[in-house]
């Protein structure tokens, strides 16, 4: 097939040089011929002059009149000069011949060796841009599930702190609320114990006889210790009210009022118990 190719291509080579020869003879005859056509010479021109004739005169007796001399030759006109013959066009320049063509070099067909490398590393490539595509995912992926993390941590700490301050709230008011209302129970408890104690102070001054000498109002503290059912153990001054006949009288009375009244609520007894009397109370 090469051999063929070569052969018909110096064939083409060969005619085309041919005709080149053909068409430069052909226009160099053309050239000589138009040359030798415009050189031809120039026929002289002659040209007369005559002058006018002059008018008649209109007289009654006519005068003989000279002969009028023979007109002078009038001098030939100057021949106009012969045109400068015109130049003669360049001959055009020959044609450059076209490039030859390069002759083509028909690739050597791959072998089946190199149409599995070559689809072997299309392979590997199209793999190493779709592992990259799905890293690239990934860590997209991965970034937007941080970041979602993130946002939610935010979020529950801010529930947590939420949270935190309203129970703080709650346990500050339920503090205050425990307090007040041990208060008002201690309250109520010491007003249930005083009334609890005049109960039995009251029980006792009705067994008092207070001496007739007795000046001022003087105090006689006494601790009595005595049992659920009111009935009295010990007693023992605590302090003198300095009237002895008083004090004793008190310390009788406190004997005899045995057993002494119980309180409304069992956790209002009081086993010891500090009780102060006066003579004018």
């Amino acid at each position: 097939m090469r051999e063929q190719r070569t052969t018909e291509r110096s064939a083409g080579k060969w005619f085309a040089a041919i005709l080149a020869a053909v068409v430069n003879l052909g226009f160099i005859a053309f050239l000589i011929f138009s040359v030798t056509w415009q050189n031809r010479k120039l026929e002289p021109v002659t040209v007369e002059l005559y002058a006018p004739p002059s008018p008649a005169k209109t007289e009654s007796a006519p005068q003989p009149q000279p002969l009028p001399e023979p007109p002078k030759p009038q001098p030939e006109p100057p021949k106009p000069p012969p045109e400068p013959p015109k130049p003669q066009p360049e001959p055009p320049k020959p044609q450059p011949e076209p490039p030859k063509p390069a002759p083509r070099v028909e690739p050597p067909a791959p072998s089946r060796a190199e149409i599995e490398l070559k689809a072997k590393q299309e392979q590997a490539e199209r793999e190493r841009k779709e592992k990259e595509r799905k890293e690239a995912e990934k860590r997209e992926a991965d970034k937007r599930e941080a970041e979602k993390k993130k946002q939610e941590e935010k979020r529950l700490a801010e529930v947590r702190e939420r949270q935190a301050r309203e129970e703080a709230a709650l346990r500050a008011q339920a503090e205050r609320e425990r307090v007040a209302m041990a208060q008002v129970a201690a309250a109520a408890q010491a007003k249930a114990i005083d009334e609890y104690i005049r109960r039995i102070q009251a029980k006792i001054k009705g067994n008092v006889i207070v001496p007739p000498d007795i000046a001022g109002n003087p105090e006689a503290i006494f601790d009595v210790v005595q049992l659920p059912t009111g009935e009295i153990i010990d007693v023992q001054l605590k302090k003198s009210s300095g009237v002895r006949a008083y004090d004793e009288a008190v310390q009788r009375a406190i004997i005899k009022a045995s057993p002494l009244p119980r309180p409304d609520s069992p956790d209002l007894f009081r086993r010891n118990l500090t009780l102060k009397f006066r003579p004018l109370d």
